[in-house]
């Protein structure tokens, strides 16, 4: 694909990447503070799983996208090394 495609799936990696481990680190300071049956504690722990997922299946499919639609992942693999 094009140099700004993969730049800007680059960029959207680092964000998405940033703010799945600042709600991480969220989670593990509400549990030394909130105490581990805090629904509020609950609620974001299951947030963050389901981001840290969602986030990861998104990716994958961007960087599928980015890397021009190869056929396999070794071909991306190879893009990137090469």
């Amino acid at each position: 694909m094009t140099d700004t495609i993969l730049q800007a799936y680059r960029e959207v990696e680092q964000a998405m990447e940033r703010f799945t481990l600042v709600l991480q680190d969220q989670v593990k300071s509400m549990r030394t503070t909130e105490g581990q049956e805090s629904e509020k504690l609950v609620r974001m722990t299951h947030g963050y799983n389901a981001m840290r997922d969602s986030a990861s299946i998104y990716l994958s499919y961007a960087k599928f996208v980015a890397y021009g639609m190869p056929d396999s992942e070794e071909m991306i693999q190879d893009d990137i090394q090469g």
